[in-house]
C-alpha cells in the first residue's frame, strides 16, 4: 500500500520530508499561492498559502513524534496518505487527500479523521496551537 520511496511523486515526497523536518519552512516551495486547505474542524475551506502553512504548522506541533503515515495512493496529480497519531491520550486515524498542478505544487490539502474523540481531541489541541501565533 505505500509506494516506495523511489515510486513517490515529487510533491508527495516533499510533503513526507516537511511532514518528518516538523519544519514548516518547507511549505514555502511546496504550496501553490492560492492553496486551498479543507480542514475537518472548520467549515469553510480556508485559501492562500499563509492560512494552509498555519493550519499545517500548527498540526506538526500538534501531531509531533506520534505522526505515522501508513499507506498512500497516489496517482499522476494526487495523493490519499492514511496516518495514525495519538493526541492528548486520544488515537486519532485519519487521511491528507493531496492535489497539485503541472508545476508539482500543492494546489489543494484535505484532511479527514477519525474517531470522533480523536477529531474532538486534534480540534482542542489545533485551536490551542493557533492561537499562540495569533497573541
Amino acid at each position: 500500500m505505500t509506494a516506495p520511496t523511489s515510486s513517490r511523486p515529487a510533491p508527495v515526497a516533499a510533503w513526507h520530508a516537511v511532514a518528518e523536518s516538523r519544519d514548516p519552512a518547507g511549505l514555502d516551495a511546496l504550496l501553490a499561492d492560492d492553496v486551498v486547505f479543507r480542514s475537518p474542524a472548520v467549515h469553510t475551506p480556508q485559501a492562500g498559502k499563509a492560512l494552509t502553512t498555519a493550519y499545517l504548522g500548527a498540526a506538526m506541533v500538534v501531531l509531533g513524534p506520534e505522526l505515522r503515515y501508513v499507506a498512500e495512493w497516489c496517482s499522476e496529480d494526487s495523493a490519499v496518505l492514511e496516518f495514525t497519531s495519538v493526541v492528548d491520550n486520544m488515537s486519532v486515524h485519519g487521511v491528507d487527500m493531496l492535489r497539485w498542478g503541472t508545476d508539482g505544487r500543492l494546489t489543494s490539502f484535505t484532511v479527514m479523521v477519525r474517531p470522533m474523540k480523536g477529531l474532538q481531541a486534534l480540534v482542542t489541541a489545533m485551536g490551542a496551537e493557533l492561537t499562540k501565533g495569533v497573541g
